[in-house]
């Protein structure tokens, strides 16, 4: 099993959402988060004063699925969430070492 976190801009949640649905994935969690990458944050002007906005918001994605989905899944999120402009994100791909769902006490591949 992987675990599969995505960190991708906010607007781009739904397409990622749809997407993983159409491949047969429906769960996954969903977290507000803050963060930058090589585009360092922005600069913005506000009544006159600029100010640099160092942490933008971000949506993080969380999908744990059996080993043998994990590359089509990481393929999916990248294409759903591309535009082409830095800031675009990141995926992470970790190994699950077990999941227990817990309304029946099932392990591993079962729970997801």
């Amino acid at each position: 099993m992987k675990l599969i976190q995505a960190v991708l801009r906010p607007e781009k949640l739904a397409e990622v959402k749809e997407a993983l649905m159409e491949l047969g994935i429906h769960g996954l969690t969903v977290l507000d988060v803050r963060g930058y990458g090589q585009q360092r944050g922005r600069r913005e002007i506000y009544r006159g004063a600029e100010y640099v906005v160092e942490l933008l918001p971000k949506t993080m994605i969380q999908v744990a699925v059996p080993e043998e989905l994990a590359d089509r899944v990481v393929d999916t999120i990248a294409r759903a969430a591309r535009t082409g402009e830095i800031g675009d994100g990141k995926i992470f791909i970790l190994p699950l070492e077990e999941a227990v769902r817990v309304r029946t006490g099932e392990r591993g591949p079962a729970a997801l």
